[in-house]
């Protein structure tokens, strides 16, 4: 015998479906909003039932192209489509949005049903594997590096030459790939070429390409990389490895706009924007009189310094975020976050490898972790060899301090010097303004005077 719907599991099947729910009346203003809702958008149940769903959601579609009213107008259902919302606490996510419109009866009155996912964690997967990186993926609350992401769209719009200097893992292609796709070029080929993994004797042929004939084995023509990249960019990573050879031969490139295939009669015009990118500091190479001076100015007209992981280490807590999405959305996993003593055990390693090291760490985690939340004995164990136990809880809780709007414990004196000292000198950056320092810090002015008022620095 068949079984009706037993309405007493109705609500305990709308909480705990996996995809967010919330219902209308007729005027679309919510009448039940799930669990996976509250924790999408950031609002509360009580605070969200009898409001208009478009003050919720605050979507470009609401008032425009609103789905759900056009399901309740024609009663046609639909399906997965793309949406940008705005959570309670400002941050734009994507979603899939699929509506329907319910009819009472008994009385004729159309309400409305919408159901949406998340897509966040899917659009940072599809970005990776097509390398299609904006300002969004430069992830940061470091001074520093975020005055490097205001900097990027302004370059971006410009054709100068770009040159990227930091140690290796410090994300110097992301930043390349990020000017190349806020660019005029971005729907034109961005070609990297590693100036270091490839010989002397092959650099010139990789770079300009080569004629039939023009050697032994030039069995047929062979396109260059910057032939590859006409009409987008090309970054010559690694580009103080080069040869003082290839050196004159890229700065006549760069002067003339024009290049010649190895074994041809005529040059070819480089309809190619170059951008640069170097573990090297060029300025001291060029005073050791292993780097053309010329050839620096060249590439030099825009510089970009990216700061080591160890610099910047507020960023660690918004970076492990940021993979542990990524590899959540590539493994189907669900791991929550990181136990407070594994983030202590990050905030002390050196991280020589900067932020691809960081990432592999978190990958290792991934793999041989469990449970809910990444321990410190999930992290690589040269990475526990450098850890106190001791200071876990006050490190944990230090890497979060300009995160959190509220101390969530008193640190060690130490740590609070620090602090102090950090302030201190990010006012005395601003002229005591106590509203640009904020900024500079990425916390709000509330924020800063109470930690200020804590740290005596009235």
């Amino acid at each position: 015998m068949t079984r009706g719907f037993d309405p007493r599991y109705g609500e305990l099947i709308f909480d705990h479906v996996p995809h967010a729910i919330f219902t209308v009346d007729a005027h679309r203003h919510i009448t039940a909003f799930n669990k996976a809702a509250e924790e999408i958008t950031g609002w509360k149940r009580d605070e969200v039932i009898g409001r208009r769903c478009s003050e919720v959601l605050r979507s470009s579609h609401c008032d425009a192209e609103c789905f759900l009213h056009g399901s309740m107008q024609d009663r046609e259902a639909r399906r997965d489509q793309e949406v940008q919302i705005i959570r309670r606490d400002g941050k734009s996510i994507t979603v899939a949005v699929s509506t329907a419109a319910m009819e009472d009866p008994t009385t004729g009155t159309v309400s409305g049903v919408e159901m949406f996912r998340d897509l966040s964690e899917v659009q940072a997967l599809r970005r990776q594997v097509e390398a299609s990186y904006t300002c969004e993926d430069v992830i940061t609350k470091s001074p520093a590096m975020r005055r490097i992401r205001d900097l990027l769209p302004l370059v971006a719009r410009s054709m100068s030459t770009v040159l990227i200097e930091g140690e290796p893992g410090c994300g110097k292609e992301m930043v390349a790939r990020t000017i190349h796709n806020l660019g005029p070029r971005a729907h034109r080929p961005f070609v990297a070429l590693n100036c270091g993994a490839i010989p002397d004797t092959l650099v010139e042929t990789e770079l300009f390409g080569h004629v039939r004939g023009a050697f032994t084995d030039a069995k047929r023509d062979r396109l260059g990389r910057f032939a590859m990249a006409k009409g987008g960019t090309l970054l010559l990573d690694e580009v103080g490895e080069l040869s003082p050879t290839t050196q004159v031969k890229l700065l006549r490139v760069l002067q003339e706009r024009e290049y010649t295939p190895l074994g041809a009669t005529r040059a070819v015009r480089a309809d190619v924007r170059v951008l640069a990118a170097t573990n090297r500091d060029l300025s001291a190479e060029v005073m050791h009189g292993h780097f053309r001076q010329d050839l620096f100015f060249r590439l030099n007209v825009v510089r970009i310094a990216l700061p080591p992981l160890r610099s910047r280490l507020e960023d660690i807590p918004l970076l492990v975020e940021h993979f542990i999405a990524r590899f959540n959305a590539q493994q189907g996993r669900r791991i929550r976050g990181v136990s407070e003593r594994a983030m202590a055990v990050l905030m002390r390693y050196h991280f020589p490898g900067n932020v691809r090291e960081l990432e592999n760490a978190i990958e290792h985690a991934f793999v041989v972790s469990g449970g809910e939340f990444v321990e410190a004995a999930d992290l690589p164990p040269h990475m526990l060899a450098q850890s106190t136990p001791a200071l876990a809880p006050d490190l944990a809780r230090v890497a979060t301090s300009f995160l959190s709007p509220e101390p969530t414990a008193a640190t060690l004196p130490p740590l609070r010097d620090a602090e102090a000292t950090a302030i201190r000198a990010a006012l005395a950056r601003n002229a005591g303004s106590r509203a640009q320092t904020a900024d500079e810090l990425g916390i709000s002015r509330s924020s800063l005077w109470r930690k200020m008022r804590r740290l005596g620095l009235q």
